[in-house]
């Protein structure tokens, strides 16, 4: 195997381990014996811990860039669809993994955001990436008539985001996803004030 194929390995093997016992709890051990690479040979493919642990958020960065595109700019749906059929995914997502992993950018942004400048830097620049998703999608709504004349595209954007994240902090402390039906229920009927939300 080629040295592109066996750091995107490491990657891979890095983020399912660090999604479940975060990137402190996250031994290099583990992953490179999962990886079946030699214990002396991680320096070869990253600098540090800590390039690794970013190649981890960059990697789960562009899986989710690919994510977002595939449901929010899917243009057989209409834009509050896409976003409802975003929201439903990661709930079935959520519950085949019995509500253990949530969101590794979140996960790290509690873990890491007040430890590592460097991380807290990365993490911010994703969560507003993913802002803009939702702008978009919102904006792309209220041409299509599917929701009145909002002011604020931008904050209404963060409240989404910054909601969903709780919602599925406690859905991993619940082990349910209750919080994060319960979130989609309240945005869309009362924040977004769709009466009829069988028709999205």
């Amino acid at each position: 195997m080629n040295r592109a194929n066996k750091r995107n390995e490491l990657i891979q093997v890095g983020k399912e381990i660090v999604v479940q016992q975060g990137f402190k709890g996250t031994s290099l051990n583990d992953v490179l014996t999962k990886a079946g690479v030699p214990k002396g040979s991680f320096y070869y493919y990253f600098s540090s811990k800590e390039d690794f642990g970013l190649a981890i958020v960059d990697d789960f960065a562009q899986e989710y860039r690919d994510r977002f595109k595939t449901f929010l700019e899917d243009e057989k749906y209409s834009p509050l669809t896409r976003l409802r059929n975003y929201f439903e995914f990661k709930i079935a997502e959520m519950e085949a993994h019995h509500c253990n992993n949530g969101c590794l950018i979140g996960n790290l942004a509690q873990e890491l955001s007040t430890q590592n400048e460097l991380f807290r830097d990365r993490l911010n620049q994703i969560f507003a990436e993913w802002e803009q998703y939702f702008i978009r999608c919102l904006k792309a709504a209220y041409e299509a008539g599917e929701i009145e004349d909002i002011c604020n595209f931008e904050v209404l954007a963060k409240f989404i985001l910054s909601s969903w994240e709780g919602a599925i902090l406690q859905a991993k402390v619940m082990k349910s996803t209750v919080p994060m039906q319960i979130f989609i229920k309240i945005l869309f009927q009362q924040v977004l004030s769709i009466s009829d939300f069988s028709k999205i």
